[in-house]
């Protein structure tokens, strides 16, 4: 593994896991009223296209962590769908 693949690696950690106290925090307080319906919809698209970018590319640090990434903002779109604030 080269330098520039974990630096991909070591960037994409840090902003996928950015995501996560957003997605607990929603998910065990059952509200995501405070939430922007369409950020979160543009942002998934966004991530989803990246990770197909990352695939079609063979770039590992983009496939990895936009994977992630989508299953977390993704989650949290799930909630603002579902929850009733």
């Amino acid at each position: 593994m080269n330098l520039f693949t974990l630096i991909g690696l070591a960037a994409g950690f840090c902003t996928t896991i950015a995501f996560l106290p957003q997605a607990i925090k929603t998910w065990k307080s059952k509200s995501a009223k405070d939430l922007s319906l369409g950020m979160y919809s543009v942002f998934c698209l966004g991530v989803l296209l990246w990770l197909v970018y990352g695939i079609l590319t063979d770039d590992l640090p983009i496939i990895i962590t936009n994977l992630v990434t989508i299953i977390l903002a993704a989650s949290i779109l799930y909630f603002k769908l579902s929850f009733k604030d």
